[in-house]
């Protein structure tokens, strides 16, 4: 388990924004990676997936890493942010692009906006 550790460690901290889910950004393959993954490629965010189904060592290490049992999970500047849950609730008041400006992570103001407008 300390190799998928390691290659989790190397893709966090190379990586901006990395989402760790079931599925690719294009084909997701979960219902609530779907959700992150739409909302990160609405806002336009460059980010990084890792499809946990081809790896079972990366599918079992994410959890272990972030101590948090369930997948999805974004990490933004090799900080865990949260699954999917959390990420909506950020997304709908404002803390998901508070959070990408504190960090420097470029995205799409006005479709921020939009989500929360077709949210209210």
């Amino acid at each position: 388990m300390s190799d998928a550790k390691t290659r989790i460690e190397d893709t966090v901290k190379a990586n901006d924004v990395v989402l760790y889910m079931k599925g690719t950004k294009t084909m997701p393959q979960c219902g609530f990676s779907s959700r992150v993954a739409g909302v990160l490629n609405y806002m336009g965010v460059d980010y990084h997936d890792v499809n946990v189904l081809d790896d079972e060592q990366v599918r079992q290490g994410i959890k272990d890493y972030s101590d948090w049992p369930t997948i999805p999970q974004l990490y933004v500047k090799g900080e865990f942010v949260g699954g999917c849950d959390i990420i909506t609730e950020m997304t709908l008041s404002g803390e998901l692009d508070q959070l990408f400006e504190s960090n420097g992570v470029t995205y799409d103001k006005d479709a921020a906006e939009k989500i929360r407008e077709a949210n209210a």
